[in-house]
């Protein structure tokens, strides 16, 4: 149940924002095993001057982070990026315009299911993939 961010500089139109949610959520569910109806993302565009980045950046400035359990292996998040540069890649967004944090988390840090601490819960799922 990871928590996704998606920030832009480029506006989009509501079928673009979505195929973007869609692309980064499908790379979530393939490379780190997340159920497919697991869904948690907040995508933002922001303006030019309240989305600072590095030199030689363009509008298509993408970043992607996301706040997960901790447990997964070095060659699954390793297969996560590449997922979303892949399928953010066919939505013409360039490999070098994509950034991409992973902030993982304790179980123990988590309230889930009416405010249950998330290692006290099944969750229907393995995190150590």
């Amino acid at each position: 149940m990871p928590v996704v961010r998606i920030d832009v500089r480029k506006a989009r139109t509501q079928a673009e924002i979505e195929d973007f949610c869609e692309a980064v959520h499908r790379a979530v569910v393939e490379a780190l095993k997340v159920p497919e109806t697991d869904r948690q993302i907040v995508y933002t565009d922001h303006t030019r001057d309240r989305f600072l980045s590095p030199p030689g950046k363009t509008d298509l400035y993408t970043l992607v982070e996301v706040v997960l359990f901790s447990g997964r292996s070095l060659d699954t998040k390793r297969a996560f990026y590449r997922a979303v540069v892949a399928n953010l890649g066919e939505l013409g967004v360039p490999a070098s315009e994509i950034f991409i944090v992973l902030n993982e988390q304790p179980r123990e840090n988590w309230g889930i299911r009416g405010g249950q601490a998330a290692c006290d819960v099944d969750l229907g799922f393995k995190v150590d993939v």
